[in-house]
């Protein structure tokens, strides 16, 4: 079976997991700051708060920047639910944009149309969280423009997106947002096992999101409300969490930093072949890419014309019969059972539902071959024929 995704470890990653193992620290050591500063380094940016997953990440993001109860918060229907669930952990209201079908992102279009409307009904969110679904980055400068005339702050989620570029930039340096988060999922662009991290450039949101992820405790003594008794001593200042990253997570993060540029490489090397392919069929359209953009293609996406919910879900499970493990990202979030108790329902994001009807994901992680590909594209057009006959 070809997985649509895969880690890839090498005897350096191994080797730097098992130094950390035989050494002094296996969960706060020195590891961890240093993946922290070496990955906020290669974005450009000022600060890295490391954490056991993005979706911890997007919890103390939401946190440091004082989402609570009232509070609005916005974001795409077209990801994994963690992109709205951070919001509802801190107490607030979520609600979404629709995407551009083009592109599986949050359509800036639709976000203006909204923003006007929700200025005139006084519910102008909070925060908002464009999601880089794919490793494609959004049109961040658009989005930034419309954040300084309404006011509200950015959370990139960029779980998709490490080593991804937006005009020149690093996905991750702080031009156009406040945060932005990581994911270091195994099937990710690299990987600590789990994990993710917060990078900002705001000093202040970086102490406050150091403190959530190790439960609200400090023991620096220019925060404390009284002399320290000594050096042993720490406060707890704030409600936080463990959501602490371990050194030997962190240790493996390093190791696969430095391999970071040849897997985005090889990812957009096989995504230029699949497109290739797949310019001789008319019927399989794959998600177009900006050309102000260098996608780190965590997930290599196309959109399959013409066929309804019954063949969408042959399709897959015939390509999946074949060795083909193809899958579907996303499922809408507002059609997901507990979001409909909150009020959501079926037509209210017409884009994200058109999307999820006729999307599939296709195997692309950096030990991928061309002969897989393929393997894969020749299957999938042979499987869609099937299906009309």
């Amino acid at each position: 079976m070809i997985p649509y995704g895969r880690q890839h470890l090498d005897d350096d990653d191994i080797n730097a997991v098992l130094d950390t193992l035989k050494s002094d620290w296996l969960t706060q050591g020195p590891a961890i700051p240093r993946f922290e500063e070496a990955l906020a380094q290669y974005c450009g940016a000022s600060f890295g708060i490391a954490v056991n997953s993005a979706t911890s990440a997007l919890h103390i993001a939401c946190l440091s920047l004082g989402v609570g109860e009232g509070d609005i918060v916005w974001t795409s229907p077209n990801s994994f639910v963690a992109s709205s669930n951070c919001a509802l952990y801190c107490g607030a209201s979520i609600d979404f944009v629709d995407i551009d079908l083009e592109t599986g992102n949050m359509s800036v279009s639709a976000l203006k149309v909204k923003l006007k409307q929700a200025k005139i009904d006084g519910a102008v969110p909070k925060v908002l969280i464009p999601v880089h679904f794919a490793g494609q980055p959004c049109d961040m400068e658009q989005i930034h423009a419309l954040s300084e005339s309404y006011g509200f702050h950015i959370i990139e989620d960029a779980s998709h997106a490490v080593g991804a570029k937006y005009k020149d930039d690093y996905v991750g340096c702080g031009k156009y947002a406040d945060i932005c988060v990581f994911s270091f999922h195994p099937v990710k662009i690299i990987t600590t096992m789990e994990g993710g991290m917060a990078m900002t450039n705001n000093a202040e949101l970086a102490e406050k999101m150091r403190m959530l992820r190790s439960h609200g405790v400090t023991n620096d003594p220019t925060m404390m409300t009284e002399e320290s008794h000594g050096p042993w001593y720490y406060q707890q200042v704030d409600l936080g969490f463990n959501y602490r990253m371990t050194d030997v997570e962190a240790a493996l993060g390093l190791s696969q930093l430095k391999k970071l540029p040849s897997f985005l490489e090889k990812r957009n090397t096989l995504a230029q072949q699949y497109d290739e392919l797949f310019s001789a069929h008319d019927n399989i359209v794959p998600l177009s890419q900006r050309s102000d953009v260098y996608s780190s293609y965590h997930l290599y996406v196309v959109q399959v014309l013409g066929i309804d919910n019954n063949k969408h879900a042959q399709l897959v499970s015939q390509l999946r019969a074949k060795g083909v493990f193809a899958h579907v990202h996303y499922i809408p979030i507002h059609l997901q059972p507990y979001y409909k108790t909150l009020g959501f329902s079926a037509g209210d994001f017409p884009n994200a539902e058109r999307y999820y009807e006729q999307a599939i994901t296709l195997p692309l992680f950096p030990d991928l071959t061309f002969q897989q590909i393929d393997y894969i594209v020749t299957t999938l057009h042979l499987c869609i024929n099937n299906l009309q006959q």
